[in-house]
């Protein structure tokens, strides 16, 4: 393939004064080279980082001039000589950690720790022979250099400085220096499924999978032996219709979408009196029939029939006394981050139908839909409560296992509610690479890296202990954002983008700690373009990778890996969701759409020779390893096939998985679509709702088919391949 370079670079050497435009980057956290997915070393445009610069606040001419450029480096200079105390303090349980504070020169300083259980520790002096730096007010400011004892526990403490002329506080959190939850995985492999909840549907589901058909799928492959079951992220999307289809561009990553509320399991439910229950019997009516429909699913008009549902049973809850208890325990619990997101959702709302919200309960409109909105988490929370501990009880030893989104969506309520800590003009994105070869943009607005640490990693706390509660683990899509983003100025071409870099021991280190204390196992996706030794510090931190069978192939001659030589610090898989279902890969599905939409500059015939060498090959060395050993595709000479040629591809599936489980990796995962045939594309990068139905695509058997949760048992494939899974 030949080299995709950002079209920019070659203009950028027209930008004045562009050394010193790449310090004034460097010092705000920009990277100025990246290397490519094709290996090459890449320069973003010079003009990128002017509006990236500016999305920071910086104001900055179109073509700044020397002195204007050295005004804004000499300011950033003297504010990280001049501040009291780091924002935050991140330090590795057993080990000291050093930090410089800053007072007025000659002045003494006093450093001291309130722990999280309200003792407090000293913390020392070292030496420090930095020169004195005068601030812009004539003050002269020193620096001195202390360290927080190697032996505090983990979480989340308080660093004081004292002088007699400054006061200050900061963030110190003491992470694990390994998580310890992963670790027994390594000694005892487990092997689990991973699905897309919306499209996993059972009879009594209204059209889209929910927290109902979770536990009930959970127990179903419990039953063959799977140890956790992962799906899709489960984030909050739009509070009405229309709703987002992604669930990797929610409202919120914070709190849950409540499309996924059982609403006949709600207790409410079933005080419903004889004339209303058959009222919403007919509703819902329609909503069941499209359970045996392999047409895309229809979100709107679900959501909006239990939108409309909901709120009658909420009126209902009011009414009881015990229910109440429970729900203003919960609203407690989650404090005023709950009642923001959820007044955000009820202006959302009253916006759109405020004639909708008028119920039996009389007051401030706003006021009542806000309580509404909490409601609806508080009814999700209590679903994968339930959800968890049937996968447990079915025999699980993770039980679900969720998702977490990279980012959010640039108008939806995290976008409002955490405004302070984003970068509302930047967009996160991917570069250019030979799967998507015009780069990505996923117009989600990153995370301000110095308002983050300003402050002390909350929001990113907060958001991370309620996806881990009542999961036994995470997977973190695109782990590699907790070391850099990729970032665009918004509405430019992912071309134009460049490398903000994140402080990854606080990101990592907080994911870590609030993990452990979750007892979640942890995943990170780190496939895509990275630096190698970002997979040194997960796997030094105990997080698992990420290896997908069709990604792997020797350093030395690019033949696919033997299985052997997987890591063993990794989930392993044969796809990913952004990829077709294995049937579907091994016939060129995927080839087939991006050809037709155009996403890519070979012709169908180029990209199905291209695959076909690099599928043949994969079978055979899974052959060679006795991967098909006993099934109809034993003898077959792989190397001489086309694409699409392989008749008997249920054999195939089984022997794939078969190689996978035989890996030393310490989780595997099978794909539910592989375990009952399905061949259709679930989600396609780099498109659109226009372009494709993505994330739509209810789960099918090869001929089309609606698979319901009821049909797996009866599916001799589902039965084979999870046989084919277990880990030997």
């Amino acid at each position: 393939m030949r080299a995709i370079l950002p079209r920019a670079v070659a203009e950028s050497r027209d930008v004045r004064n562009g050394d010193l435009l790449l310090e004034l980057a460097e010092a705000y956290g920009f990277g100025t080279t990246y290397r490519a997915s094709n290996g090459l070393i890449t320069s973003p445009p010079l003009v990128s980082y002017v509006k990236l610069l500016r999305a920071l606040g910086l104001t900055l001419d179109d073509d700044p001039s020397q002195e204007e450029l050295q005004f804004h480096l000499d300011a950033r200079r003297l504010e990280l000589a001049t501040r009291p105390l780091p924002p935050t303090v991140v330090a590795t349980a057993g080990h000291e950690k050093h930090f410089n504070v800053h007072v007025h020169d000659g002045h003494w300083a006093h450093c001291w720790i309130r722990l999280e259980d309200g003792s407090s520790r000293d913390a020392y002096q070292d030496e420090n022979w930095a020169p004195p730096v005068t601030g812009a007010d004539g003050v002269v400011w020193g620096e001195a250099t202390f360290h927080v004892p190697g032996d505090l526990p983990v979480g989340w403490h308080e660093l004081h400085l004292e002088s007699d002329t400054v006061h200050a506080t900061a963030t110190l959190i003491v992470v694990p220096e390994q998580l310890e939850t992963n670790q027994r995985l390594i000694h005892d492999p487990v092997w689990g499924v991973m699905a897309q909840l919306y499209s996993v549907r059972s009879e009594q589901s209204w059209g889209v999978g929910d927290f109902e058909d979770l536990g009930r799928l959970a127990e179903v492959v419990a039953a063959e032996g799977a140890d956790y079951l992962l799906i899709n992220p489960v984030h909050a999307a739009q509070p009405v219709p229309p709703v987002e289809d992604s669930p990797y561009l929610p409202t919120s990553r914070r709190f849950v979408n409540p499309i996924y509320i059982s609403v006949e399991a709600v207790p409410e439910f079933s005080w419903l009196a004889d004339d209303q229950r058959a009222e919403i019997d007919e509703l819902i009516a329609p909503l069941k029939a499209m359970n045996r429909s392999a047409e895309p699913l229809e979100r709107d008009t679900v959501f909006q029939v239990k939108l409309d549902v909901l709120r009658e049973l909420f009126y209902l809850s009011s009414e009881d006394e015990e229910r109440t208890r429970g729900f203003e325990l919960f609203t407690f619990d989650e404090g005023e981050g709950l009642e923001e997101f959820a007044r955000w959702c009820a202006g959302q709302a009253l916006n759109a139908a405020p004639a909708r919200h008028a119920g039996p309960q009389k007051g401030d409109p706003l006021a009542e839909a806000t309580r509404f909105y909490m409601w609806l988490q508080f009814i999700a929370d209590e679903q994968r409560r339930v959800a968890q501990e049937r996968a447990l009880a079915a025999g699980m030893s993770i039980g679900i296992m969720t998702d977490l989104a990279v980012g959010i969506h640039p108008d939806g309520a995290d976008a409002h509610t955490l405004h302070d800590v984003l970068v509302a003009d930047a967009s996160v994105g991917a570069p250019p690479d030979q799967y998507s070869q015009q780069g990505q943009d996923w117009s989600q607005p990153p995370w301000n890296p110095e308002k983050l640490a300003a402050e002390g990693y909350a929001p990113w706390r907060d958001l991370l202990r309620t996806v881990l509660r009542h999961s036994g683990g995470i997977r973190v899509d695109h782990v590699l954002g907790l070391f850099r983003l990729f970032w665009l100025p918004r509405m430019d071409s992912p071309a134009e983008g460049a490398y903000m870099n994140y402080d990854y021991e606080a990101m990592v280190g907080v994911l870590a700690l609030e993990a452990q204390r979750a007892g979640a196992v942890v995943v990170g996706e780190d496939l895509g373009t990275f630096e190698p030794w970002v997979q040194d510090v997960l796997r030094d931190k105990g997080i698992f990778g990420t290896t997908v069978l069709w990604f792997e192939s020797t350093p030395w001659d690019n033949s696919p890996l033997p299985s052997n030589q997987y890591r063993n610090l990794s989930l392993t898989a044969i796809g990913t969701h952004d990829l077709p279902p294995t049937a579907g890969y091994m016939k060129g599905a995927h080839n087939e759409l991006r050809h037709k939409l155009g996403l890519v500059e070979e012709t169908l015939d180029e990209l199905n020779a291209n695959d076909a060498v690099w599928i043949s090959q994969v079978l055979a060395h899974a052959q060679s390893e006795g991967a098909f050993d006993g099934t109809s595709v034993a003898e077959l000479d792989f190397l001489d096939r086309d694409l699409g040629e392989y008749e008997d591809v249920n054999a195939l599936l089984v022997g794939l998985t078969r190689f996978i489980a035989s890996t030393p990796s310490a989780m595997t995962c099978t794909n539910l679509v592989d375990m009952v045939g399905d061949v259709r594309i679930q989600n396609q990068p780099g498109t659109n709702a226009e372009q494709y139905s993505n994330w739509c695509i209810p789960l099918s058997d090869a001929h089309g088919n609606a698979i319901l949760i009821e049909d797996l048992k009866d599916l001799p494939l589902f039965h084979d391949v999870a046989e084919a899974s277990r880990r030997r």
